[in-house]
């Protein structure tokens, strides 16, 4: 206990000043929205291109973010492959591309456009092609 160790009771006081405290500041920078929570189930599609050996993964990825930027809410390298299969100086590069629809769930056909926008701009974006 205290008067075991030699130690006397010392009292403290203090006031606070409410009005005093100083406000948090505030972040510089923007401030995001709140997430808007979908209703509808996300669709994931996976694609493979075979490109150059020199071309970085993530302008592929950037491609493909930008063939549409409304649905595609993720795009992610899953596989770098080069070997037997794939023509020397040029590797495969496969992805998987999730579309979050917001409005309505997507059909085939609407899938199938989109799918094309990706394929289209990741051919554009890095001259590689679609691999069969």
């Amino acid at each position: 206990t205290s008067q075991a160790l030699g130690v006397r009771g010392v009292a403290v006081g203090f006031e606070v000043f409410l009005e005093r405290i100083p406000q948090p500041k505030a972040k510089a920078g923007k401030i995001r929205p709140a997430a808007a929570l979908s209703a509808f189930q996300p669709v994931s599609r996976d694609f493979a291109f075979l490109v150059a050996e020199d071309v970085p993964a993530e302008k592929l990825i950037r491609a493909a973010k930008g063939a549409d930027k409304n649905l595609i809410t993720a795009v992610d390298l899953f596989d770098t492959y080069a070997g037997k299969g794939v023509a020397p100086g040029h590797k495969s590069l496969a992805i998987a591309v999730t579309l979050q629809p917001t409005k309505q769930t997507l059909t085939d056909a609407e899938i199938d456009q989109v799918s094309a926008k990706v394929i289209a701009q990741v051919e554009k974006a890095t001259g590689g092609s679609l691999r069969g």
